[in-house]
């Protein structure tokens, strides 16, 4: 008889394929799979009964700033509540490393890190204290474009980097991924990179495609000007030699709802002949900085922290504005430095990107803000519940593979993302009738129902409702994911 560390008995597999679901017992023996098979026929002492409940791959959230959520908070409840067992970090041109400025740590770091001594002028650093941090969850990390320009430019941000400064960029880009960076991010919408040209981010982004990485991107524009800046994220990934993944792909403000129509269309297209997909979270709200130059966009503002006033957290930016006795604008400059959500994109919109077979699910969720957006805790039992259950949105199997064998493939994440005989035991167990977000925008911080079992490498990390303790995760790097996939 084979010796198995535990065997999830009776449940329904649907193993991320997208392939129909099916009765099936699945026994796991130290980090991997060790067995598929039809219910009774594998036995071990160790077992739990999970009929009625759905056994899936972990999903796998492509768009996080957990970079050092996963060292302050290992326990990552946040993530591993919704059945999450990877989170991609890094994203919108921000990472904590290699970071190698002098002065303060600017404000828009402020996304991912609060204390300095989290920033770390190389990957292997950074890696390193993740590492020692024992996660419950695996952390897989791009390497932010904003973060290589605070290291080379300083604060002298508002121009084109020199070549000088480009082939520093580069270097630490490249040093990055052979220490298991698994890509570059940019976030060229941002104040730090806006003024960096196409051929900035081509040249710097070269090293991708030495080292099989992958390029993200938040793109230049993604309301009136977003299919020239498609054209342009398409290109830079075109030019490195790498595959290309539109973060959050949005039609932002009322002028532009309903351009998924275009823009959709145009990701068929360029897909025919190049690697790109995008990700998409199921909110019609976003979350980032609080800044004046996106209060016109947005049919309302909520603010989620302020340094300048904390009570602020939770509140509507007009309600704060009119207690101050001024206009919104100047509200967001006393605020300041801050964070938001704004209400900007349409509920029709966001179905049709859910919708597309290349689209991907990620958070987006900011774990360090006061008041977060919901979709921090929310995300994936929302897609489950909500929009595959209840609209009928997709198929329950679908809305898996988005989660799981999609992501994992795009993002060269090997071993994941499938629930077969030798992939790495990233599981989670749930129930199909009561899965559901519980997270909302006035009580955010909130853990969905239905998620029953959360394990990571072969280590269970939430239980029944909590925490169960378990720390599996790992630095996924990615010379090592290569090496597993050849």
């Amino acid at each position: 008889m084979a010796a198995y560390d535990l065997i999830l008995r009776n449940g329904t597999l649907i193993d991320g394929s997208g392939a129909t679901r099916r009765m099936a017992d699945v026994a796991i023996r130290g980090d991997r799979i060790a067995a598929v098979g039809a219910p009774g026929s594998l036995r071990g002492d160790n077992e739990i009964d999970i009929a009625g409940k759905v056994v899936a791959p972990g999903f796998i959230d492509v768009h996080t700033h957990d970079d050092t959520a996963l060292i302050e908070n290992p326990g990552m409840a946040m993530k591993a509540s919704q059945g999450v067992t990877t989170v991609v970090c890094g994203n919108c041109g921000f990472s904590a490393a290699p970071f190698r400025m002098k002065e303060p740590v600017p404000h828009n770091l402020s996304l991912i890190v609060k204390q300095e001594r989290f920033l770390k002028a190389t990957f292997g650093e950074f890696a390193t204290l993740v590492e020692d941090a024992k996660p419950a969850i695996n952390g897989a990390f791009l390497i932010g474009h904003a973060t290589l320009r605070y290291s080379s430019m300083g604060n002298d941000l508002k121009r084109a980097a020199s070549a000088t400064e480009t082939a520093a960029m580069r270097e630490m880009l490249d040093g990055a991924l052979a220490d298991g960076a698994i890509g570059l991010s940019s976030g060229l919408f941002y104040p730090p990179a806006a003024a960096a040209t196409t051929d900035e981010v081509a040249e710097v982004a070269m090293p991708l495609g030495k080292h099989g990485g992958v390029y993200t991107a938040h793109m230049r524009d993604e309301g009136n000007d977003i299919l020239a800046a498609m054209d342009e994220t398409f290109a830079i990934g075109r030019r490195a030699g790498a595959p290309v993944v539109v973060s959050h792909h949005k039609c932002a403000s009322r002028a532009n709802f309903g351009r998924m129509r275009e823009t959709l269309p145009k990701f068929d297209q360029a897909m025919k002949d190049w690697p790109i997909s995008f990700d998409v979270y199921p909110y019609v709200a976003g979350s980032t900085i609080l800044a004046k130059h996106m209060l016109d966009r947005a049919d309302n503002v909520m603010v989620t922290w302020s340094d300048a006033m904390p009570s602020a957290g939770g509140r509507d930016l007009k309600d704060i504005a009119a207690e101050l006795g001024c206009t919104i604008y100047e509200a967001a400059d006393r605020l300041q430095p801050a964070g938001a959500i704004y209400w900007q994109m349409s509920e029709d919109d966001v179905r049709k990107a859910l919708s597309h077979p290349r689209a991907m699910i990620g958070s987006d969720g900011l774990p360090l803000d006061q008041h977060p957006h919901p979709r921090l805790w929310g995300t994936f039992p929302r897609v489950l519940g909500h929009y595959s259950r209840d609209l009928g949105l997709f198929p329950l199997e679908d809305a898996v593979r988005r989660m799981t064998s999609l992501s994992a493939a795009n993002f060269g994440l090997s071993k994941r993302g499938l629930v077969r005989e030798g992939f790495y035991a990233d599981l989670c167990v749930f129930d199909p009738e009561t899965v559901i977000d519980t997270a909302t925008f006035e009580a955010p911080v909130s853990a969905a129902l239905g998620i029953a079992l959360t394990i990571c490498n072969g280590t269970t990390v939430w239980q029944d409702g909590k925490a169960a303790g378990g720390r599996g995760g790992r630095v996924l790097r990615l010379a090592q994911m290569k090496a597993e996939a050849a």
